[in-house]
């Protein structure tokens, strides 16, 4: 391809998508006065109310709008031929913008095996002193956390009444046979505990809210420019040297040329898109969709890994859910009361506490997430159940099952074909069966017992193997948390898109940096991984020495870490006497 022209402007570093691991980048890259930065983002820049208040996820999530891609799947034969839908951020601070706002890690033994799949790096030891570098917790520096990055993280400020029920789960859990964590992200995350959020004095920290928000207008070695869909990367003996992009629907497209590098940070959907829509992929998927062939790799797209969730649903007699809280005439002062005083639910996200569990014994991690919630929350709030409960999501976290993402055509504002081929396996179905019946074991239990008063969904009737199957069909949807279609790969591995040094594999000057590039999806929420990949990327692409490794000790083989000082207690009061 011949070089555009010779008046395009042009960038050391030129960032595709403002998402959650783009902020990163643009911030980190701009730190040197020397460097020009661009950042190219297709959405706006996300200054409503609704991402600031933290309440405001579950307008956000449920349709698409200028916030949300709003993306479907193709019909899934294992979901009883179902389109699923797909919310996915868009603006500055991409999903880390409308996602519920947990702060989670995964599990150290993710990325311990990434290590093992030969990606030099990786380790959890390697990685964990970039997760402390973005973090300011609340609760202090400690052997797993950070308190002075720009991330601000902290625990749940609920109102007494429903940090009860919080309580009550996690009580419930424990009388279930399940253990306590005290910090899912220190040394022990299996067991119930407490979520730690992306919140700080009642307001959303997304990516962009952390590390873009305090630089604007004083860098003037970063540019920002939303509205921008990027058609293609352009290349020139096998360099990438430029983006091709229009601004907003505009027909006329723009060049803008990179001197150093090209970062694409567009997520585990839009990332192989582009790269295909650019002629990199499989040369089956190209021809396909009527794309020129410019550099054959067969991983673009493939290696699709999500979290697949149910939903139990009880109902209950207590008042302090997210339904009575903002039901009638509560509902829109919700919002006046927060715009004026930042005060009241809408500093919320009706989502304090959770589990990790083991669907069977001889687990080396647990492979279930539990998600508890305050209220009624299913089909990503787009069907309501007006009625006062509790909603239990729990999601398998390492699926067998692998799916793909594929453009249709050349267009860049065609919606890609995402294919996950979700409970494509027998231990992907058995794990959300059992799922289902550990769910009903912890609401079984007092103090949760006592609370419910009868069983929404699935349902009381739905009991046997065969009936839980049927309903996992028709009901299971995504929990937001797709990767891999852009995977690290170590030499030889013949379905790598990047090394481990993030570099596309065969084209230089060209880097995918989010969630695609994980090669096995973590045990947890994907945010937080995202950020500290990114961190990890800007020292790879600076050419930084990475930072030391932590030094944590550990106990029998199999055992968590052990952290170097006592762990910190659920900052909870014990007690039930406001249910």
């Amino acid at each position: 391809m011949a070089r555009a022209q010779s008046d395009s402007e042009t960038f050391d570093f030129v960032i595709i998508g403002g998402g959650s691991a783009g902020s990163v980048l643009a911030a980190r890259l701009s730190e040197i006065s020397g460097n020009r930065v661009l950042l190219l983002e297709a959405g706006g820049t996300n200054q409503s109310l609704l991402v600031r208040m933290p309440a405001g996820a579950g307008t956000l999530f449920k349709q698409k709008s200028s916030f949300n891609w709003g993306l479907s799947t193709v019909p899934q034969n294992n979901l009883d031929g179902r389109r699923l839908y797909w919310p996915r951020g868009r603006g500055l601070g991409g999903s880390s913008a409308i996602n519920g706002l947990i702060y989670i890690r995964g599990h150290r033994r993710d990325y311990d095996q990434w290590r093992q799949l030969g990606l030099k790096g990786w380790a959890f030891e390697d990685v964990l002193p970039y997760f402390r570098r973005s973090e300011n917790f609340e609760g202090g520096a400690d052997a797993f956390h950070g308190d002075e990055g720009p991330l601000k993280v902290e625990w749940g400020k609920s109102p007494p009444a429903r940090r009860a029920l919080y309580e009550a789960f996690i009580q419930s859990g424990r009388a279930a046979g399940f253990p306590v964590s005290a910090d899912f992200n220190g040394a022990e995350q299996a067991g119930m505990g407490q979520y730690q959020l992306t919140i700080s004095d009642g307001e959303r920290q997304s990516a962009a809210r952390a590390f873009l928000e305090p630089i604007a207008g004083q860098r003037p070695n970063l540019a920002v420019r939303t509205g921008a869909h990027v058609s293609r990367i352009l290349m020139e003996e096998g360099r990438a040297c430029g983006v091709e992009f229009r601004l907003n629907k505009d027909t006329q497209t723009q060049t803008i040329m990179a001197a150093r590098e090209i970062i694409l940070c567009a997520g585990a959907v839009h990332s192989p898109a582009i790269l295909q829509r650019s002629g990199i992929g499989d040369p089956a998927d190209l021809r396909a969709a009527g794309i020129g062939i410019r550099h054959a790799l067969p991983g673009v797209g493939r290696n699709l890994q999500d979290h697949l969730d149910v939903a139990l649903v009880a109902q209950t007699h207590s008042r302090a859910t997210a339904w009575s809280t903002n039901r009638g005439w509560r509902k829109p002062l919700i919002g006046i009361d927060y715009l004026l005083r930042k005060r009241g639910p809408g500093r919320e996200n009706f989502l304090e506490a959770g589990a990790f569990l083991d669907s069977r014994p001889g687990l080396d991690r647990p492979d279930l997430q539990v998600h508890f919630v305050a209220g009624i929350v299913i089909d990503h709030m787009r069907s309501q159940i007006n009625k006062d409960g509790f909603t239990l999501h729990i999601c398998q976290l390492r699926p067998e099952s692998r799916g793909a993402v594929r453009v249709p055509n050349a267009d860049p504002l065609a919606d890609p074909l995402i294919d996950p081929d979700y409970l494509a396996t027998a231990e992907d179905r058995r794990a959300l069966r059992e799922a289902v019946r550990i769910g009903r074991r912890i609401f079984a239990e007092n103090p949760m017992a006592g609370l419910i008063t009868g069983e929404l969904l699935p349902g009381a009737g739905i009991d046997t193997d065969a009936g839980i199957d049927a309903w996992i069909r028709r009901a299971a949807e995504t929990i937001y948390h797709p990767v891999g279609t852009c995977k690290m790969g170590a030499p030889g591995d013949e379905m790598a898109v990047v090394d481990d040094e993030l570099r596309l594999c065969g084209i230089a000057g060209l880097r995918v940096v989010d969630a695609s590039v994980m090669p096995l999806l973590v045990s947890g929420n994907t945010n937080a991984p995202t950020l500290m990949i990114a961190e990890k990327a800007a020292d790879l692409i600076l050419g930084r020495p990475p930072l030391p490794r932590a030094e944590l000790s550990h106990g029998a083989a199999g055992d968590e870490m052990r952290p170097a000082n006592s762990p910190r207690a659920v900052p909870w009061d014990s007690g039930f006497a406001s249910l």
